[in-house]
């Protein structure tokens, strides 16, 4: 795209529904009205709906469903994590990808793709990533030992969830990877893990949200569990302006991981939680349990209840709703 267009673009973003005028825009790029007029023009016919009076000016009501990696670096409001942005139309696995390149580049990179061809969710379940969601990996490098990963996996759903409700998606987290609205699966998380003798060496976090994934597109299987935003909105949104904002949730999160203690994070996703207080059966990899979920331990396991009042604590397992 030339560079005045990304720079109306950004222009405009930035107004966030303010209506700029063409003579601002103009003085901005040092380029007169009338090219102005002739660059929004062409921006139309390219599948941006940009409103225009003369006035009040030009206002960007939507932009073509495609991630915008430049401009998304533009409007980012982060410090650690985007600082190097790695954007394709197609992967087999962002996950594959972040770990290929996990060691040389920065901590806070973000791996970003439309589509993935194998995209996966937890034991290697298929994760359909259909055009239209945000599919990203982000690599970190936490001091952590190996037994507190799932912490970093209970951090992502809070600010998943977050940015969900920020743009007033009632969303809540059901343990131990799931974003759910009304029952149904928005959002999957999956971490990754290198480590050595206990340490871990970086962190590989895979986010999948349906934003405005078509769910008529979707296996039956799958359509009849999952919902996404366009879906409980009514309406599609601008996926570059959501993914900047969940990477600032993503960011403040790591913060507070990293510098406070971990027991307010525990109570924030209990109050965000949507498996605590329901009956549940929980397949780990040796036993079945079921029981009524009480709470979360500083590690991150799931407290199970079982009907003789004992208690689990469980790391790692899939989680279904009994009630």
């Amino acid at each position: 795209m030339n560079d005045n267009k990304k720079e109306i673009i950004y222009i405009l973003r930035k107004s966030e529904g303010n209506p700029v005028s063409g003579q601002e825009i103009g003085e901005k790029l040092g380029i007169t009205r009338a090219m102005v007029w002739k660059y929004v023009r062409a921006l139309r016919k390219e599948g941006y709906d940009i409103r225009s009076s003369p006035k009040t000016g030009y206002i960007l009501d939507s932009c073509p469903d495609k991630i915008d990696p430049e401009m998304l670096q533009g409007i980012l409001k982060t410090s650690l994590i985007g600082n190097d942005i790695r954007y394709y139309s197609e992967l087999e696995s962002t996950n594959n990808t972040a770990r290929e390149i996990a060691m040389s580049v920065p901590e806070g990179a973000v791996v970003i793709a439309e589509t993935q061809k194998k995209g996966r969710g937890r034991m290697g379940t298929e994760w359909q990533s259909a055009p239209g969601g945000i599919w990203i990996s982000l690599i970190l490098h936490p001091s952590i030992p190996l037994e507190n990963l799932s912490k970093i996996t209970l951090v992502a759903g809070i600010a998943v969830t977050n940015a969900l409700r920020g743009i007033g998606v009632d969303a809540r987290i059901k343990w131990p990877n799931d974003v759910l609205v009304n029952g149904k699966k928005i959002c999957g998380i999956l971490t990754e893990v290198s480590a050595e003798i206990g340490k871990v060496d970086y962190v590989v976090l895979g986010i999948g949200i349906n934003v405005n994934v078509k769910l008529s597109g979707l296996k039956d299987e799958v359509r009849r569990n999952s919902t996404s935003i366009a879906n409980e909105t009514g309406k599609p949104i601008d996926r570059t302006s959501f993914l900047a904002s969940l990477l600032y949730e993503l960011e403040q999160q790591y913060i507070r991981f990293k510098t406070r203690k971990f027991a307010e994070i525990v109570d924030e996703w209990i109050n965000l939680s949507d498996t605590i207080g329901r009956n549940v059966k929980v397949m780990t990899p040796t036993m079945l349990i079921e029981g009524k979920a009480v709470g979360i331990t500083e590690k991150g396991a799931l407290v199970v209840l079982d009907k003789n009042n004992k208690k689990h604590e469980i790391i790692a397992g899939n989680c279904r709703y009994s009630d």
